[in-house]
């Protein structure tokens, strides 16, 4: 595995805290992940009503996932994270969570507000896209 991706911000865009892009390198093997979401092992949805713990088990699955596919954190070029709100405190508050997880490694991610998600009490999902050389 290799973490070779760029990230680029650009001089001509409003200055924001994260990457408006990201390129994967040549040759690279793409991995699509489906939306991560806050799970226990029993299928139950983990914290209901607690959008930190869940954007918090959301990440666990995300690495989870990237694991099996062969590939960590560092290898992610994007992330699109879905919070079940309207309240713009309900987003920030996952997206501090999963800010954070990612550390560093910084890259181009949309944030939402949906009305719903696919299990019974869901609020958070985190879809992604990696890139890795093998």
């Amino acid at each position: 595995m290799s973490s070779a991706v760029q990230l680029i911000r650009a001089t001509s865009l409003a200055d924001t805290p994260y990457a408006y892009a990201a390129t994967a390198p040549a040759g690279s093997r793409l991995i699509f992940l489906a939306g991560a979401c806050p799970l226990n092992d029993d299928g139950t949805t983990a914290a209901p009503g607690d959008y930190a713990a869940q954007a918090a088990r959301c990440v666990e699955t995300l690495h989870a996932a990237l694991d099996v596919a062969g590939a960590t954190l560092t290898d992610v070029i994007s992330t699109r994270v879905l919070v079940a709100s309207s309240a713009q405190a309900d987003l920030v508050t996952a997206w501090d969570v999963v800010h954070a997880a990612f550390g560093a490694h910084d890259v181009p991610s949309t944030l939402l507000g949906v009305t719903v998600l696919g299990y019974d009490h869901q609020l958070v999902e985190i879809e992604a896209i990696a890139a890795v050389t093998d």
